[in-house]
């Protein structure tokens, strides 16, 4: 990815897990490439002041074999099951939600033996 580009963002966490992304959404195959003609892209403004701590730059991660011109069409394919199966986990969720809570009926009037 274009790592002078203003959107690029790079963030590390404690687990060691490190996320590289463009922020405006333009990279379909980040964290590798960005396109070649991106409509988003800004050159990074050298030093605006910034305080640097003393931690090194993440080099960057090398692209996976196999993935020319078929990293895009490979995440298409993964957003789409995603989303296929996202509204049956969601009334999975609801549904447990609900047995655990006893349903309407017991929180609006409660059980007899609840009430002391």
């Amino acid at each position: 990815m274009r790592t002078d580009c203003q959107h690029y963002e790079s963030r590390s966490y404690p687990s060691g897990d490190t996320v590289r992304k463009c922020n405006l959404d333009l990279a379909p195959e980040a964290p590798w490439r960005c396109p070649e003609a991106c409509p988003g892209y800004k050159r990074r403004l050298v030093d605006i002041g910034w305080t640097y701590g003393s931690l090194a730059p993440i080099p960057p991660i090398e692209e996976p074999p196999g993935l020319d011109n078929g990293a895009a069409a490979l995440l298409d394919e993964a957003e789409d099951i995603i989303n296929a199966i996202g509204p049956q986990v969601v009334a999975e969720f609801e549904e447990e939600q609900r047995r655990r809570q006893g349903g309407r009926f017991k929180r609006l009037f409660g059980h007899k033996k609840d009430k002391p």
